[in-house]
């Protein structure tokens, strides 16, 4: 263990920077993001102010409160912001015929790490 952290805090963490560092990019590189995501803006540019906002610093807050508080409630507010986007992507998938290897990996990742999250902290 690292200096008195469990592998529950480390883990915790550890998804709490990788939430902070994927909301970086969102923030700071929407064009980028939205290319990786195969995402267009439209006439007005909305879309790079969506991403920004709801891909972007929505995660870095997301993680920095989760770090700021560090209590098992954040960790858990997290995993069920986690579940919340996985229970989105998956209904996308079979509502939209939206599935392809790219949609069930995102969507597999949010499901892990929103498991992880609240079983975890629970």
């Amino acid at each position: 263990m690292v200096a008195g952290l469990s592998a529950i805090d480390i883990v915790n963490l550890a998804i709490a920077v990788l939430t902070i560092g994927l909301g970086l990019l969102g923030w700071l590189a929407p064009r980028w993001t939205m290319q990786q995501l195969d995402m267009r803006a439209g006439p007005t540019n909305m879309a790079y102010t969506e991403v920004s906002a709801a891909s972007g610093c929505l995660f870095v807050g997301l993680g920095l409160g989760a770090i700021f508080l560090n209590e098992p409630l954040g960790w858990l507010v997290m995993g069920f912001a986690y579940a919340g986007a996985a229970i989105g992507r998956v209904t996308s998938i079979v509502r939209d015929n939206a599935a392809s290897r790219q949609s069930w990996t995102f969507f597999g990742c949010e499901a892990a790490i929103a498991a992880w999250l609240i079983m975890a902290n629970l």
